[in-house]
C-alpha cells in the first residue's frame, strides 16, 4: 500500500491494549474478572516465568519475567493460566479489523498494540471523540481495555498511550513538551534502554529535557546516529510514516527459551535446541523465507549473555540445516557452565521469491529432482485443471499450532486483513 504525502498536520493513535494475554482471558471467563490473574509459559514448573497480568496482580507486586514461585509468594490467591496463544490471535485479528474499518493505514507492531494514521478519515468530530468512540466500541465489541496516544507522530503517540492506563486516552502536543514529556525521567523514553539510560546518565542527562537540550555533536560522540535521532525525538520530531507494509520487512527470525532449571544436561539441552530449531523452520516457511546466517544465545545461570554466529554462502530454511549448524555453535562456545536460556535465530532473512537460485554440486541433484516433479505436477494440472495439490505454503496457513517462546512472534499479523 502506498503511503499518502500528507499536506497537513499528521493525526497518529497508538492503540495498546491493556494486560493483553490476561484480558483476553477474562474477556473468554468473565468470572476471572477483579481477581489477580497471571499467565505463565509453565505455571506447574518453580520457574515458570511470567509472561503478563492483571492489573490486580500487579498491584500485589507481581511483575512481568518474575518467576511463578516469586509471585505466588508476593500473592498466594495468584490465579495463573497457561497462554492460550490461537485465543489471543484471534482477539487481535478482530482488534486489528476494527482500526482498518477507520483508515486502510494501520500499523500493527505486535500482537496488542498498533499504529493509525487518522489524518484524512471521514470522521466528523475531534480526533479526541474519535478515540474515545474507538476505545468503547473494543471495549463493548471484545470486552477488551485499551489506552490509545493521539499525537502528531509515531514517537510522541507511544509516549503518550503509556501514559494513562488502563483505559486511557491521552494527547501529546509539540507545543506542550516543556510540560507534559520534558519532565520525565529519560529512562522513561521510548527507545532507551537501561544501558542507553546509564550511558545518558553518566553525560548528565537525567530527564528527556536534558536530553532534548543537548549539544547534539556531542551525542553523536557518545551514540552515533542514534544519539541524534534520540534527541529529535524528545523535541517531538519523528518523519516516520505509519506504514501498513512494514510487517513483511523482517531481517531475522527466531526463538529463545528459558529452561526450567539451570543446566549442564546435554540431553535436556539438545532437546530444546531441536525444539527451536523445529519452531524456526516452521515460522520460516511460513513466510516463505531463508536466511544465510544461523545466531545461537546462550544466558548462563549468572545471566551472563552470549551471542554467536556462522554465515553461509547459501540461504537455508530447513531445521536440518539450522539444527546442525546451531549445534557447531553451542559446541564451539559453551563454556559447560550451567546455561538458564537459549536462543535460535536465523538472519539476512528474504523472502524466497527475491532470492534468486544458487546451485552448487550439492544442490544441483535436488533441484533436478524437484523440476521432474513440477513437470509431472504441470501434466497433471493440464489434465485435471488447477489444485489438483494442495501447496505446501498453504498447508502453513492453516494455523502453525506451534506455541511461540518468549514472545509473540509477528507471523500472525496480517491476519486481519485476510
Amino acid at each position: 500500500m502506498s503511503i499518502p504525502k500528507q499536506s497537513k498536520r499528521r493525526i497518529i493513535f497508538h492503540i495498546d491494549m491493556n494486560c493483553f494475554y490476561a484480558s483476553v482471558e477474562m474477556a473468554f471467563n468473565p468470572k476471572l474478572k477483579g481477581k489477580p490473574l497471571a499467565i505463565a509459559g509453565n505455571p506447574e514448573e518453580r520457574k515458570g516465568i511470567i509472561v503478563t497480568s492483571s492489573y490486580e496482580a500487579r498491584a500485589k507486586g507481581v511483575k512481568t519475567t518474575m518467576n511463578v514461585w516469586q509471585a505466588k509468594k508476593l500473592c498466594p490467591e495468584l490465579i495463573v493460566m497457561k497462554p492460550n496463544f490461537d485465543r489471543y490471535r484471534n482477539a487481535s485479528k478482530e482488534l486489528f479489523k476494527i482500526l482498518s474499518d477507520i483508515t486502510p493505514y494501520v500499523q500493527p507492531v505486535s500482537i496488542d498494540e498498533g499504529y493509525m494514521d487518522v489524518t484524512n478519515t471521514t470522521w466528523k468530530g475531534t480526533p479526541l471523540e474519535l478515540a474515545q468512540n474507538l476505545q468503547q466500541r473494543i471495549l463493548k465489541e471484545l470486552d477488551l481495555p485499551s489506552s490509545i496516544g493521539i499525537a502528531p507522530n509515531k514517537f510522541l503517540a507511544k509516549m503518550a498511550s503509556d501514559m494513562k492506563k488502563p483505559l486511557g486516552i491521552t494527547v501529546l502536543r509539540k507545543r506542550e513538551l516543556d510540560k507534559t514529556l520534558w519532565p520525565l525521567p529519560v529512562q522513561e523514553m521510548y527507545g532507551v534502554g537501561e544501558k542507553t539510560a546509564e550511558k545518558l546518565q553518566s553525560i548528565g542527562i537525567k530527564t528527556i529535557g536534558d536530553l532534548a537540550k543537548k549539544d547534539t555533536y556531542e551525542l553523536k560522540q557518545f551514540f552515533g546516529i542514534n544519539g541524534e535521532r534520540l534527541k529529535n525525538r524528545a523535541n517531538g520530531i519523528d518523519p516516520r510514516p505509519v506504514d501498513p507494509d512494514a510487517i513483511y520487512d523482517f531481517k531475522s527470525i527466531g526463538n529463545s527459551q528459558t529452561l526450567p532449571h539451570d543446566t549442564t544436561d546435554i540431553k535436556e539441552i539438545n532437546k530444546l535446541m531441536n525444539d527451536l530449531a523445529d519452531n524456526v523452520e516452521k515460522r520460516m516457511k511460513r513466510k516463505n523465507a531463508a536466511g544465510k546466517t544461523v545466531q545461537l544465545m546462550i544466558r548462563y545461570h549468572d545471566r551472563k549473555t552470549i551471542t554467536r554466529s556462522k554465515k553461509l554462502q547459501n540461504y537455508i530454511d530447513s531445521k536440518f540445516d539450522i539444527l546442525f549448524l546451531a549445534n557447531e555453535l553451542l559446541e564451539e562456545h559453551w563454556n559447560q557452565e550451567p546455561i538458564r536460556l537459549i536462543g535460535i535465530t536465523v538472519q539476512d532473512v528474504e523472502n524466497k521469491r527475491n532470492i534468486g537460485k544458487q546451485l552448487d554440486l550439492f544442490t544441483y541433484e535436488n533441484e533436478a529432482n524437484k523440476e521432474k516433479l513440477m513437470s509431472t505436477i504441470h501434466q497433471l494440472t493440464e489434465k485435471y485443471g488447477e489444485n489438483v495439490f494442495k501447496s505446501l505454503n498453504d498447508n502453513f496457513k492453516e494455523v502453525d499450532q506451534q506455541q511461540p517462546r518468549t514472545s509473540f512472534q509477528k507471523d500472525f499479523l496480517d491476519d486481519y486483513k485476510k
